[in-house]
């Protein structure tokens, strides 16, 4: 069971400072009375609209007082903050306190997850372990109090994101980043999206059960909605140590945070934050959270601001570069015969997510990249400037919108959200039921 949760139409920060107090003696009270070494686990800036970098900059000034205190955002293979954005997320916390996982040279073996469990867990779409290589700093240093603080919303991976995917993903080895997302891959992105325990999320469970038992933590899961005005705000709050305290939050988000069409979405336009999002590797958010919305013959356009690169790492972004979002079945006969597919399989996994599968147009609308980049990869392309003027996306809000004779639904923030018809959502194969 939870610690302790708090629900309602929204929760103002003054409230959710006092949680983080909270917190913090139900902590002291559970876990250790006078913590000396005290570890914080946010996510990236990838996820600043959830309000969590205010809140590890408040558990990071109490516990400073008397605690070592150390932040690792929970990148997984994203690129690491500039000193610049680690000031924009979590304010006056020190640099120095704050350490950029090492996706490949800063993590250590503890262990993996049986093929056979996989191969279950699976239905059979996978038959490989899960080798799990996690941060060196998190499991080598001794810890009296780890804090996880995130935001639970649907996730294509794992069906909804944050618990122990800070572990798995965030601060875990380019092995079992690779092997997981190839597994997600294998069982279908529609399938996982708004799952309350996916195949991968099971494996998961069992590895953080058999490996991570000993760790002093305590998990911070934050849900959002939009209020009445339009505004993302705080819905829901759940503190506690176990998986109860994230089916909890996924179930509140699943009620809060999945718009369900009874017919299928002609045209979607959308926009993805200039100040988080910079690659396809994670403006494709756009994609995997409206696929299952958007009509046959329908069009995705996605207005991206910030846009200038492909991936999140040099080799990766040479990846799509190379192969592009062509659909599963071209990406999985390159998958079988080359190397570098199969040695970045995390980026073959990505590769088929952010394909429509011929069902639809994908168009990018990016602040920094070409036209010839953008539809060399299987995109297509508009022209920013073009697109913002005619459609004035800072004067919307979410819902259906109509400008001269085009009627489309405008999303602002993908990344907060699934968007589906309701055959898609409820129609699914066994094992994958929200």
């Amino acid at each position: 069971m939870p610690w302790f949760t708090e629900v309602a139409e929204e929760i103002p920060f003054s409230r959710l400072v006092e949680l983080m107090e909270r917190t913090v003696e139900e902590a002291r009270s559970r876990i250790c009375r006078r913590p000396k070494r005290v570890l914080l686990l946010p996510p990236d800036i990838t996820r600043a609209h959830s309000g969590a970098g205010p809140l590890t900059e408040i558990l990071y000034n109490h516990f400073a007082k008397e605690a070592q205190v150390h932040l690792i955002p929970t990148l997984g293979q994203h690129v690491p903050h500039t000193e610049e954005e680690n000031r924009r997320m979590f304010g006056q916390v020190p640099q120095e306190r704050i350490h950029a996982h090492d996706w490949r040279a800063g993590v250590k073996y503890v262990g993996e997850v049986p093929a056979e469990y996989v191969r279950e867990k699976t239905h059979g779409a996978a038959d490989w372990a899960f080798p799990v290589w996690l941060n060196r700093m998190l499991m080598e240093e001794p810890w009296d109090l780890i804090i996880h603080i995130g935001h639970v919303v649907p996730h294509e991976v794992l069906g909804f994101a944050n618990h122990n995917k800070n572990y798995f993903i965030g601060l875990a080895g380019k092995e079992l980043i690779c092997a997981s997302h190839m597994a997600a891959a294998c069982c279908g992105i529609e399938n996982n999206l708004g799952t309350l325990i996916t195949p991968v999320r099971a494996c998961f469970n069992k590895a953080e059960e058999d490996f991570l038992g000993h760790l002093p933590d305590v998990y911070i899961q934050l849900v959002m909605a939009r209020n009445p005005e339009g505004r993302l705000v705080h819905t829901g709050v759940y503190v506690g140590d176990d998986l109860e305290t994230y089916l909890g939050a996924a179930r509140q988000s699943r009620q809060q945070n999945i718009t369900v069409f009874e017919q299928p979405v002609p045209k979607i336009v959308c926009v993805m934050q200039g100040d988080e999002f910079f690659s396809t590797w994670v403006a494709n958010k756009a994609i995997y959270r409206t696929r299952m919305a958007i009509a046959d013959g329908g069009e995705l356009l996605i207005l991206a601001p910030g846009l200038k690169r492909f991936g999140e790492q040099p080799e990766v972004d040479a990846l799509i570069r190379k192969y592009g979002y062509r659909g599963t079945a071209r990406i999985m006969e390159a998958y079988r015969q080359n190397t570098d597919l199969q040695d970045l399989a995390h980026g073959a996994a990505h590769l088929i997510h952010g394909s429509s599968e011929g069902r639809f147009t994908i168009r990018y609308a990016p602040g920094h990249m070409s036209r010839e980049e953008i539809e060399s990869v299987g995109f297509a392309y508009a022209d920013l400037d073009t697109m913002w003027k005619h459609y004035h996306p800072d004067r919307l809000r979410e819902g259906w919108q109509e400008i001269g004779n085009e009627r489309f639904y405008f999303i602002p923030t993908p990344s907060a959200g699934l968007w589906s018809t309701r055959e898609k959502l409820y129609n699914r194969p066994a094992g994958f039921e929200t």
